[in-house]
């Protein structure tokens, strides 16, 4: 499967924005989804994930601000996220995997490239 991702812009902080992760291939609906970041300098963690049943987790650092959502019939992944800060700024990707409820790159095998999300103070 092949991912793109975007909808990332400038935002100031408190603000919101809806990034999108376009899929090609017929068996999107049966990977786990998730999303990534990396900010400049840092290592790339961990956002959130979503597996084929729709089971959400996210990491501590944006529970309560972002929600992962997908659309099967469309092939499309999606991170709204609000109340952003500063250190949301990154690089979001999104990637696909068949292991559910993980945050662990390594079962990932599918990846897009990034969008950028650029919170200001």
């Amino acid at each position: 499967v092949q991912l793109q991702a975007s909808g990332g812009g400038l935002v100031q902080a408190g603000g919101s924005v809806k990034i999108s992760c376009a899929a090609a291939g017929t068996t999107f609906f049966a990977y786990t989804i998730a999303w990534f970041r990396q900010a400049p300098g840092k290592e790339r963690e961990w956002v959130a994930t979503i597996n084929a049943r729709e089971g959400l987790s996210y990491a501590d650092s944006v529970k309560g601000r972002f929600t992962i959502s997908r659309d099967n019939d469309n092939r499309r992944a999606f991170l709204q996220m609000n109340l952003l800060k500063p250190e949301d700024t990154g690089s979001y990707f999104c990637a696909a995997g068949v292991k559910e409820d993980t945050g662990d790159q390594r079962y990932f095998f599918y990846w897009g490239k990034g969008t950028q999300v650029t919170v200001s103070s």
